[in-house]
């Protein structure tokens, strides 16, 4: 495995600890402030993961949209093409540090099924070989 697909395999490893973590706070009934975190924090995760694959550069941003610009420009075949990700950028921040933005469940939800689909198309574009495994220990990719 050369190195861009070992930095994706871990993007991505990581994306999917954010994504089940969200799912667990709305199964749990919240907070959902920070399932919304989670989903936002997955989705750039993923997009990071395929710029590597892609041998795009991108600078350290919790911004999606800035994300999708450089895929869509930079990535042939680019897998989220038309998908509105700039929605969930506020919940990097904004959310942490706006004591008046307490989104919903429905809302977490939401994030969380968007967050899931960007998933769906990573691993349907990226190689088998940068999915993250199952049952392996965390200090491994």
């Amino acid at each position: 495995m050369n190195d861009k697909a070992l930095v994706a395999r871990g993007w991505f490893k990581k994306a999917d600890s954010d994504l089940a973590s969200g799912k667990l706070l709305l199964a749990g009934g919240g907070p959902f402030d920070t399932a919304c975190f989670h989903a936002q924090q997955a989705v750039e995760k993923y997009l990071k993961g395929i710029l590597v694959l892609a041998g795009s550069q991108f600078p350290f941003t919790h911004n999606l949209e800035q994300l999708q610009q450089i895929g869509e420009s930079k990535t042939p075949g680019w897998p989220f093409k038309g998908m509105v990700l700039d929605e969930l950028t506020s919940f990097a921040v904004q959310i942490r540090y706006d004591f008046e933005f307490w989104p919903d469940r429905d809302t977490a939800a939401q994030a969380l099924k968007l967050a899931e689909e960007v998933r769906s198309r990573a691993m349907n574009f990226a190689p088998e070989d940068t999915h993250p495994r199952k049952g392996i220990s965390e200090s491994s990719v």
